[in-house]
């Protein structure tokens, strides 16, 4: 046996099957059926489109060819790429394919057309959205406290008794100069935080109109203010803030919609947490 494997002949033989078998089994690949790549007239026509947008003009028939290659090619490798696993461990391609299916769960929750008994319910659960501020018409008096130091509360009192003593007193060419307007009509309560600050606004809400009050503090010193006619706050009417109400609902909507998928998605998983054996600890404490 041992001179025989030593034959020349042999050694032909053996490579010649060796030969045949990998030809017959190239053969038997190439018989099987391929998968198809087909190019639909409407993905070329949306390839047509894309290229107008872009370019303002449709394209020609060899950039139209073009981008029929392009495809063929990017399909190609996406294929191959996903065959031989490429897509896995990979951080991009994975949060794409989550934000993928996140635009799926929103356009659907964007199909749904809310009732106006939902965008009601939505509007009296959320008031604090929605809620109009209160609005003012009122006058001040400005004191820098700056400037008159320790006095400044003596100041305030006197002119604060001047003013109920004699109503008639012209009260805008007193006090202390500042850039602020001497009487403000029909502001928010928001807008006179965004002038005064915001423990300025929520004490002049307080005040009762049609007599002075304070001393107020503010960023820039202490006021005396008259408040001369106040609306309070409240809750509108839905036709009032429909838009609002509905953008807000829809923005739940997509939210909550989302949520429910990942969760049933989850679901249909058996969901194994491995914590790492030390450095979660401290954080938990």
């Amino acid at each position: 046996m041992k001179r025989l494997l030593k034959e020349p002949f042999v050694h032909f033989l053996i490579l010649g099957i060796a030969l045949f078998a990998t030809f017959s089994l190239l053969s038997a690949r190439d018989e099987t059926p391929r998968d198809a790549i087909v190019v639909s007239a409407g993905k070329i026509e949306h390839l047509a489109a894309l290229y107008a947008r872009t370019w303002q003009r449709p394209p020609t028939r060899t950039e139209l060819e073009g981008l029929i290659n392009d495809h063929l090619r990017e399909e190609a490798a996406y294929r191959e790429g996903m065959a031989i696993g490429l897509d896995r461990d990979d951080t991009i391609i994975r949060r794409r394919i989550r934000q993928k299916l996140e635009f799926i769960a929103e356009d659907i929750a964007s199909q749904t057309e809310p009732s106006d008994d939902q965008l009601a319910e939505y509007l009296a659960a959320h008031t604090d959205q929605f809620q109009v501020d209160p609005r003012l018409t009122f006058r001040q008096v400005y004191l820098n406290s700056d400037e008159r130091g320790d006095s400044i509360d003596t100041d305030a009192r006197d002119l604060l008794i001047a003013f109920k003593g004699d109503p008639s007193i012209d009260a805008s060419t007193l006090g202390d100069r500042i850039l602020l307007e001497y009487g403000y009509t029909d502001v928010s309560m928001r807008e006179i935080a965004n002038m005064f600050g915001h423990e300025f606004a929520v004490a002049v809400v307080d005040l009762e109109p049609g007599a002075w009050g304070g001393p107020i503090e503010s960023g820039y010193g202490v006021h005396l203010v008259f408040v001369d006619e106040r609306s309070e706050a409240r809750l509108p009417e839905l036709d009032e803030v429909r838009d609002q109400v509905r953008r807000e609902w829809d923005n739940a909507r997509r939210l909550d919609v989302t949520e429910t998928f990942f969760s049933n998605l989850l679901n249909r998983y058996e969901i194994v947490i491995e914590w790492p054996e030390s450095g979660t600890e401290e954080g938990d404490s």
